[in-house]
């Protein structure tokens, strides 16, 4: 009797096992996947217009953004991913304009838009009251003009 008791605990043990080790797996192919969709985006569908879009992935990168530019086209921005979602705030140090911020979570809704963040606001620090993954930056007055608002689906495109 208790041979069977201790045979049925060891099942379960090595199922339990089997299962931690299979979930693990998928998930790292999952972000994978993930990764490789990331690194081919080229441009971000909002509010009906098709944006061309630099990414900043690297520490680097996002902390250079946009500063120092002279100039953002009408459909152009950058696309800021990070690794996980969290209140993520920006600031505008050696901007020559103004911008919209549009900050996006996991999936892909817009979460909260500070429109016209000017190069005066510095050394303001405009935050988010919701966690984000990605944030995008684009010419300012462009959330009015498509009548973007908190909730809008936003699409990544190759």
């Amino acid at each position: 009797m208790k041979f069977k008791k201790y045979f049925y605990f060891a099942v379960i043990i090595i199922f339990l096992g089997i299962s931690v080790v299979f979930l693990v797996k998928n998930s790292r192919e999952v972000k994978l996947v993930e990764n490789s969709v990331i690194n081919k985006i080229q441009y971000v569908e909002i509010g009906g217009q098709k944006v061309k879009v630099e990414l900043a992935r690297t520490s680097e990168e996002q902390e250079q953004g946009l500063s120092g530019r002279k100039s953002l086209g009408d459909d152009e921005g950058m696309l800021f991913i990070f690794e996980k979602p969290s209140k993520y705030s920006f600031w505008m140090p050696k901007m020559n304009f103004p911008i919209d911020i549009i900050w996006l979570d996991e999936n892909l809704h817009i979460v909260f838009i500070k429109k016209n963040a000017t190069p005066e606001s510095y050394p303001g620090v405009f935050t988010p009251t919701s966690d984000s993954l990605y944030v995008l930056e684009v010419e300012s007055d462009f959330s009015q003009k498509n009548n973007l608002k908190v909730g809008d689906l936003v699409q990544f495109l190759p």
